[in-house]
């Protein structure tokens, strides 16, 4: 664990993602995830940061209480948290869905009211109700911001399921 936050924190100050230093215009695309017929791949949209993630279960049938790691330096305060995800299939949006991760009467996590350049690190169960991922290929738009709207971490993420 100490080594993912330590490759996570070099990661993310030597690469400005912008193109002024590795030469490339974007982030790399990362695996969350790849095992039998199922691969989940991650790709920051945020111009000045990556983040990591990844999936302990990696499956077509998703289980509720999927255990999942992130981590991220944070550039803003978080007194209020929230998640966008956007599903897309066959180029529609399929699936939309909100949810607050920090609110200000109602902490649900212990990185709720950490301060900015301070780390955002989470390793455990995301609720979910469980459903079963078909065969093809989606789109998945995420994006973390706050009470102010600012973008704290975005990722592009595609997932195959063969």
């Amino acid at each position: 664990m100490t080594r993912f936050v330590i490759t996570l924190l070099v990661w993310t100050l030597i690469s400005p993602g912008n193109g002024s230093w590795g030469g490339g215009t974007s982030w790399p695309t990362h695996t969350a995830c790849r095992k039998e017929g199922l691969e989940v791949l991650y790709q920051s949209c945020d111009p000045l940061q990556d983040f990591g993630f990844s999936v302990d279960q990696c499956a077509k049938h998703l289980k509720p209480n999927l255990n999942i790691r992130v981590g991220i330096i944070l550039r803003e305060d978080i007194r209020e948290l929230y998640l966008d995800i956007v599903l897309i299939s066959k180029g529609a949006s399929v699936f939309n869905y909100s949810y607050p991760i920090c609110e200000v009467d109602l902490p649900k996590f212990s990185f709720c009211g950490r301060k900015k350049g301070e780390q955002l690190y989470y390793a455990g169960p995301m609720n979910n109700p469980g459903f079963e991922i078909y065969e093809g290929k989606y789109q998945v738009l995420l994006e973390l911001y706050n009470e102010k709207r600012t973008t704290l971490a975005c990722a592009n993420a595609t997932v195959i399921c063969s």
